[in-house]
């Protein structure tokens, strides 16, 4: 990745047109062709990028630009839709290349790992006469945390969060979605486990019928029954 801090104007044109306009900016050149374009706000949304595919080239500077006090010029361009976005920088504060290798990608929360693990080998906890089928069941959109049988052989999705919010809830009724569809699982029914779960998430998790099961972390590594089914 190569990180520039630069006065600097952008111009985008393609299906739209934007300008930015002259200003101390931050610009990431990733390794995969794409750029992005920061300002010191708006925490972490670019003002403007250029997704991939696409090629980075350092355009030639005409008279016109040079006179302008532009010492430097890129042009990314997007590979599918040949969309353009053109940066002209007039001082370069910092400029540095970094190879930072392959990202692992996203590491579950140490604690709600271990509650996946540990509410796997507490299946009853999600009621009487529930069965583990497995943990990390895969669904087209990613896997669900744990896919149980209830007492009547009937699915049971199960998602967990340490705190549960709304997006927990939404998450899991779009693996329900899917999985209903397949008919070696359907009916499948949903239940929401968190340490904590918000009023709202329970709301509308018990509005979608999914059950809501609070996990007591401290109890489970004890082996202590102290977790409530609602």
């Amino acid at each position: 990745m190569r990180i520039v801090v630069a006065d600097c104007s952008v111009d985008y044109a393609g299906r739209l047109s934007a300008h930015l306009p002259r200003a101390k900016r931050v610009l990431m050149l990733k390794n995969d062709g794409s750029i992005l374009v920061h300002s010191d706000g708006g925490s972490y949304k670019p003002l403007n990028w250029m997704s991939p595919p696409c090629s980075h080239a350092q355009l030639e500077l005409d008279e016109t630009q040079t006179s302008a006090g532009i010492v430097e010029a890129w042009q990314v361009t997007h590979k599918k839709t040949a969309d353009k976005l053109v940066v002209s920088l007039f001082e370069i504060f910092h400029d540095s290349a970094h190879d930072l290798g392959v990202d692992p990608g996203l590491i579950k929360d140490g604690v709600e790992a271990h509650l996946q693990e540990l509410l796997a080998d507490q299946i009853e906890l999600a009621g009487d006469g529930h069965t583990l089928v497995r943990r990390e069941y895969m669904t087209p959109i990613g896997p669900v945390d744990i896919l149980a049988k209830d007492a009547d052989g009937g699915s049971v999705a199960i998602e967990i969060k340490r705190r549960g919010g709304i997006d927990g809830v939404e998450q899991l009724t779009r693996y329900l979605e899917l999985m209903n569809r397949d008919p070696k699982l359907a009916p499948v029914t949903g239940i929401f486990a968190a340490q904590e779960i918000k009023p709202q998430a329970r709301t509308l998790a018990e509005d979608r019928g999914i059950r809501c099961l609070l996990l007591d972390y401290d109890a489970m590594r004890g082996m202590e029954d102290k977790n409530t089914l609602f």
